[in-house]
């Protein structure tokens, strides 16, 4: 079974905390901007952060401490507004 993955690429505020906020994101080709940031978290390895699109889909965003790297952990097709899913 072959896996294929998109490139992830994340945009964050300026600042000097580790935490910082994204702001924007690109999966592959696409360009995604926060629209409002849900939730945040963090555990000693990972920042966490829940965020919504500008397409209205709901992501979670991990920062990974260690290796200075972002993931995708979790994508939500969510009834965009206006009422198109």
């Amino acid at each position: 079974m072959t896996s294929s993955s998109l490139e992830l690429r994340v945009e964050c505020d300026a600042g000097h905390r580790s935490e910082e906020t994204p702001r924007r994101f690109f999966l592959g080709e696409r360009v995604i901007e926060v629209a409002h940031v849900q939730d945040r978290w963090l555990d000693p390895k990972h920042r966490y952060f829940k965020v919504q699109g500008d397409d209205g889909h709901v992501y979670i965003l991990r920062y990974d401490v260690g290796s200075d790297r972002w993931e995708l952990s979790f994508f939500d097709r969510s009834t965009k507004p206006g009422g198109d899913q």
